[in-house]
């Protein structure tokens, strides 16, 4: 084990996530940008969603620029598949309608410590695509602005009314922190060995995540109402679950190997018990009703469309997906299982953690929950 001193049950529990938790950065193997393949795939189900509905919002008003907001951009490729299509779209729109194109400011948001330079090394790339696929007007390129903004996006971000169109792909089940509610007492954990809600689970630990998540979801759309113009839009693709239990198991399968994983690690006495029964991840997948609920109460935005599905990840390969599967984990909880439980876990545990999904995997395949909604804030009367 590393000599790193991992924190007190206390220090977790009050932990700063804004500056722990961030998907492995650069281009390595174990990177965010080499594993991020099944939030491709997930986006890639649902882009003509985040497309169509920034087409209509350009429609609707023709702006000299349109202002577009990726919140929780993470690292690598991904950030710039779907404004690409959002600007071939609103070029093609801007053609029909015999209009100029509008000038396009983008803004990637993630947490400080995301690694913002992985994905501007991508922006060449990215302009040198726009300039080849799309057809030039009146002699020039489409206009494209891009701009890293870092921050909670619990929490203020822009000016006021300064967007017109906002989307969060795999961002907005991170919670803000860890949820209060998770001790007794006396301070003691009440979901044991156990990194998020289970079946075994008190039940105080699926109401302390609830509340977590309406607090964060509450901050958050009552931060975008304020940023967003009239008649703007919000596109949210969130893991969730498909039913009202929490203990769904296609949502907590991933994090229940992840519990029997750690477990090995105890038995063979290479973690500590206790710093097992004291992690929590800072996560939360909701329904489709809590998500309804949750807009209706705080009451900024209209619901336009709201959709469960299922992604399967399957490859056909049972150990080819427990791979990939494995790596993304690794590099979306590395930077938090670090800080807890010190730097030298990593290898092991994930070694460990693709095996027990490859005897998952070989039995059924793996069927990912996926939520999309599209808010719209409502015009002034």
């Amino acid at each position: 084990m590393a000599s790193c001193q991992p924190p007190s049950t206390t220090e977790l529990v009050t932990m700063d996530v804004e500056s722990v938790l961030h998907m492995k950065g650069g281009l390595g193997e174990t990177s965010y940008a080499q594993n991020s393949s099944l939030q491709k795939k997930s986006m890639e189900a649902i882009k003509h969603i985040i497309v169509d509905s920034a087409t209509d919002v350009y429609a609707s008003r023709a702006p000299g620029c349109f202002t577009i907001a990726d919140l929780g951009c993470s690292s690598g490729t991904n950030a710039f598949s779907l404004v690409s299509k959002i600007v071939e779209s609103i070029h093609e729109k801007a053609r029909q309608s015999e209009r100029l194109m509008p000038e396009i400011l983008v803004f990637l948001n993630d947490l400080p410590t995301n690694d913002f330079n992985s994905v501007f090394l991508n922006f060449p790339e990215f302009t040198r695509k726009l300039k080849g696929g799309i057809e030039l007007q009146e002699g020039s390129a489409p206009s494209v602005y891009l701009a890293a903004l870092p921050g909670s996006f619990y929490g203020r971000l822009f000016p006021s009314n300064s967007l017109d169109f906002i989307y969060s792909c795999h961002s907005l089940h991170w919670l803000s922190e860890v949820p209060l509610g998770l001790v007794d007492g006396n301070g003691k954990p009440i979901n044991k060995g156990k990194i998020y809600i289970s079946n075994t689970s008190h039940p105080a630990v699926p109401l302390a995540y609830l509340r977590q998540f309406q607090k964060d979801f509450s901050l958050f759309l009552k931060s975008r109402s304020a940023e967003l113009r009239s008649g703007g839009r919000i596109v949210v693709l969130i893991l969730g679950r498909r039913t009202d239990d929490h203990s769904d198991k296609s949502a907590t399968v991933l994090w229940e190997l992840l519990d029997q994983s750690l477990a090995i690690m105890v038995s063979q006495e290479m973690v500590d018990e206790e710093k097992v029964d004291t992690y929590n991840v800072p996560f939360y997948a909701p329904s489709t009703k809590e998500i309804e609920d949750e807009v209706g109460r705080e009451g900024s935005f209209e619901i336009d469309f709201i959709q469960a599905y299922e992604l399967n990840t399957s490859t056909g390969d049972p150990h080819k997906d427990a791979r990939i599967t494995s790596m993304a984990i690794r590099a979306i909880q590395e930077s938090m299982i670090t800080h807890h439980f010190g730097e030298g876990i990593a290898d092991t545990l994930f070694q460990i953690y693709s095996g027990l999904l490859s005897e998952f995997l070989v039995k059924q395949e793996l069927k990912c929950p996926l939520l999309i909604a599209v808010l719209r804030k409502p015009h002034q009367t």
